[in-house]
């Protein structure tokens, strides 16, 4: 049985650093890269407090196409510079929204959705997918939470 959730009170650097080791022994290994969007999205959502959502957008044929998540059912298709995820794949730059209610042109998936972090996956230079996180809490997401993130993003490249 895997049990990765850090100790309570662990600083987020500290923190962010197990879930990547996490992360990292989930997908060693593994060519399926569904297998491994749906594990870290499992993952995402069992480590990661006050979550109403947590998954995959891949970018297909120009537009990002729902992965595997958790949480609430989600769009299915989301154009290129559209909402936050849109946004993130398109400008191929992390989106930190404290308040997504403020912020010009956001996709209301989920209406209990308050702030979001969105990271690109990137693949030779490319956007491939993107991770997204989102809460019912405003102001969730930090810079902390946006590195973190950024180095699960870096080393699940070549495995989705």
């Amino acid at each position: 049985m895997f049990d990765f959730r850090p100790t309570p009170g662990t600083p987020k650097p500290e923190a962010y650093r197990q879930l990547r080791e996490s992360a990292d022994a989930l997908t060693a290994g593994e060519p399926d890269a569904v297998a491994n969007m749906a594990n870290i999205a499992a993952l995402l959502w069992d480590f990661l407090p006050d979550l109403n959502w947590s998954g995959f957008y891949r970018v297909i044929d120009g537009e990002l196409v729902l992965g595997p998540f958790m949480g609430r059912p989600a769009c299915i298709r989301i154009p290129m510079s559209q909402g936050v995820c849109g946004m993130a794949a398109a400008s191929g730059a992390t989106q930190l929204v404290e308040d997504v209610h403020a912020f010009p042109g956001h996709i209301a998936c989920d209406a209990v959705t308050n702030s979001e972090l969105v990271v690109p996956v990137k693949r030779d230079g490319e956007v491939v997918a993107v991770i997204d996180l989102d809460s019912p809490r405003k102001a969730r997401f930090d810079g902390d939470d946006a590195a973190g993130i950024e180095t699960i993003a870096a080393m699940l490249s070549e495995r989705i």
